[in-house]
């Protein structure tokens, strides 16, 4: 069986306090594997977002632990959850990558400058340059290395994104509704990239509205009200 490369226990979140208090996560426990391929689903405000920050270490939570266990020895698992947020950056640098809905491209950048960029924290512009451009190779975008995000459509500027999340070979990426704003034609190829990415040993946890996504999906969470409703595989060809 594979490992857990990320355990939740009991975690909460909490905005405010007091009668304004709102608990967006409610003692929310479950594993993420190695090789997983997990799909995050639910109505809006039902708590996928607030989960994907906590485990992504976007955000601390109010109360749980969030154990990696990265190296497959129990003995190694590390509860960010309680992690100084200068660790907690170079674990998000290191260790994960993230696809954001808005591709949170620099716009002043070409599309290898954009994916060098969390690179040159580690090694030289040429190492970086070399490993950006093998990453845009991989999302078949090396052609484009020198274009703007404004040259650029919506389906490559999220698959630029996906190299940059992959640049720093990541144990584990995750994609919040990256296929979101965008046309059926970019979705598939921004899935079909999820997907070969998936298949190379990269574990994978998104978040998804789209009712043809659940067919990718290895294991579903279903969130509502803050608490994870059902967790199953999905049946091939299964639709959200």
């Amino acid at each position: 069986m594979p490992h857990e490369v990320i355990r939740v226990e009991q975690l909460s979140k909490t905005y405010g306090s007091g009668d304004s208090a709102a608990q967006a996560l409610k003692k929310v426990s479950f594993s993420i594997f190695h090789g997983d391929f997990l799909m995050i689903t639910g109505r809006n405000g039902s708590g996928k977002s607030t989960f994907m920050h906590q485990v992504a270490m976007l955000d601390y939570p109010t109360k749980g632990r969030i154990l990696f266990n990265l190296k497959k020895n129990d003995a190694d698992a590390v509860n960010v959850a309680a992690l100084p947020e200068k660790q907690r950056i170079e674990m998000r640098l290191r260790e994960i990558g993230y696809i954001f809905q808005e591709y949170a491209l620099i716009r002043e950048l070409t599309a290898l400058e954009n994916v060098m960029l969390p690179r040159l924290m580690w090694c030289s512009a040429r190492v970086a340059r070399e490993k950006a451009l093998r990453e845009l190779n991989r999302v078949g975008l090396k052609k484009k290395a020198r274009h703007l995000p404004s040259e650029l459509s919506g389906g490559e500027q999220q698959r630029v994104a996906i190299a940059r999340a992959l640049v720093n070979d990541p144990h584990i990426i995750f994609a919040d509704e990256p296929t979101a704003n965008l046309d059926t034609v970019a979705s598939k190829n921004v899935m079909e990239t999820l997907k070969k990415i998936n298949a190379d040993g990269i574990t994978v946890v998104m978040i998804s509205h789209e009712a043809d996504e659940l067919q990718y999906a290895k294991r579903q969470i279903v969130f509502e009200n803050g608490v994870v409703k059902a967790e199953r595989t999905p049946a091939a060809g299964e639709l959200l």
